[in-house]
């Protein structure tokens, strides 16, 4: 699932590109939680200011470079500085902060504001495409790489080119990449009226139908290019039900019935790999054709039924809370949690939870708690609204509350301190998604988000869904 191979031959995750970083990460590995202050296992405050909090965080995030970006155009940093990618910001987690910001007040459009100008000046100013591609991260500040080389610059290089995350291999463009920030785009442009908005989203749904739309084997739209623009055969099924909301929402935000079908077809797409005998569906296809059974990820079961609101698909967020739910205790041996502290959710797929990898030398904890997937079950679940829909997701978004509160304490953006109790973190403890990739205990824009928008009881993937 969700896999592509760069421009140096490596292959890349989406949302799970610290597998290349996993040899590089640094101590949040190994000492996670340092500087936690709390009461083990204790939530302080209201909702609404664990709310607040986390907006500020993605604030702090998205701001972290005063000296080089100012005002100008910038991307929120997606990991804190602990977890080793330095100032890589992911588009996709750009997308999510747009759209969490947006379920606040005025002051909160703002942020949001900031953060969309900082991917249309992405779209605008790569160093070699002008076809409206974004790709998959951007460097925002200065760092030094682990080969000694200092990077100095900012969002916007010198010449004004956008500051693309070569030192990663971050230069592939995906669909799902593409399809957040347009749903996003999408979403800023029915909060504001700006024009840029829906102008940039069209761009982007250009080149996803002009570059990865399929009429072969299973139909829907392939995975996107690598950075040498070399096309990426894999079928995602989360990337075509990206697609499925993002055409969706731009053919009502443009009153072009083209962008329907289009919609329609990613979403034939989705409807060939459900399962019905387990409830669930497939990750997509390796290669177009063939269906790729094992193993089975958890976002494709929540944001279906974000995405299409089918009753008939409704038994996959069931399966995912039962099948994927898991309980990070600290007496286990291979839990990261400081003592006290005992998280449950749900984690990433379900080779997760047998999965006995080590990233840098640490084993990972096939029992931790998947804070963004978590996040995103709760935001599911509260738009499902069904028999005990709502209790089980402010039993959840409690458990999240409990992480903000407590794990992850004492990290930095940009070699500043972060608010106390402010960001999400990735993961409760290490954990291998079975995709090549792991998520480490480091604060998280991507997780932060969708712990905003669950609390919310907000649906970014619906039109008006963020109001």
């Amino acid at each position: 699932m969700d896999e592509q191979t760069s421009s140096t031959g490596a292959v890349l995750s989406r949302r799970g590109v610290l597998a290349g970083a996993g040899a590089l990460a640094l101590a949040v590995a190994a000492a996670p939680g340092a500087g936690a202050t709390t009461t083990p296992g204790a939530v302080r405050g209201s909702a609404t200011q664990a709310e607040r909090r986390a907006v500020e965080f993605l604030r702090v995030m998205t701001d972290a470079y005063p000296e080089q970006n100012g005002d100008g155009p910038r991307l929120p940093q997606s990991y804190s500085d602990e977890n080793g990618l330095f100032s890589t910001a992911f588009v996709y987690d750009s997308a999510l902060a747009v759209c969490a910001a947006l379920t606040g007040g005025r002051g909160d459009v703002a942020l949001a504001r900031t953060i969309g100008d900082g991917l249309l000046y992405a779209q605008d100013n790569d160093p070699v495409h002008s076809d409206g591609r974004l790709r998959q991260a951007y460097n925002v500040g200065p760092y030094t790489f682990y080969d000694g080389v200092p990077q100095p610059h900012g969002f916007v290089l010198p010449n004004g080119d956008a500051n693309i995350g070569f030192q990663f291999g971050f230069l592939g463009t995906a669909v799902g990449d593409m399809a957040w920030p347009g749903i996003a785009l999408v979403q800023l442009h029915a909060a504001t009226g700006d024009r840029r908005y829906l102008d940039g989203a069209l761009r982007i749904a250009e080149w996803i139908v002009d570059n990865t739309r399929s009429e072969e084997g299973l139909g829907g739209f392939s995975f996107g290019v690598t950075g040498a623009n070399a096309p990426v055969p894999n079928k995602s099924t989360e990337h075509n039900i990206d697609c499925t909301s993002f055409f969706t929402q731009l053919a009502s935000a443009t009153g072009d019935a083209s962008w329907r079908e289009h919609a329609d077809h990613a979403r034939a797409f989705v409807e060939r790999v459900w399962e019905p005998a387990g409830g669930f569906f497939y990750t997509g296809s390796n290669d177009g054709t063939t269906i790729n059974r094992d193993p089975l990820p958890l976002d494709p079961q929540v944001w279906s039924w974000l995405a299409l609101r089918d009753e008939r698909y409704a038994a996959a967020l069931d399966w995912a809370a039962r099948e994927l739910a898991a309980t990070d205790d600290p007496a286990a041996p291979t839990s990261q949690l400081p003592d006290g502290v005992t998280v449950s959710g749900v984690t990433f797929s379900s080779a997760s939870l047998t999965s006995t990898a080590s990233y840098n030398g640490v084993q990972v904890h096939p029992r931790g708690v998947w804070l963004e997937g978590t996040a995103q079950l709760v935001t599911s679940l509260n738009d499902r609204r069904d028999g005990g829909d709502v209790r089980r997701a402010g039993d959840l978004v409690e458990q999240v509350r409990i992480a903000q509160e407590q794990v992850g304490q004492g990290q930095q953006v940009g070699g500043r301190p972060l608010p106390a109790r402010s960001g999400v973190v990735a993961a409760s403890s290490l954990l291998d998604t079975g995709f090549g990739f792991g998520y480490f205990q480091s604060q998280h824009v991507g997780a932060t988000a969708w712990f905003v928008m669950g609390s919310r009881s907000a649906n970014p993937m619906q039109e008006g869904g963020l109001r």
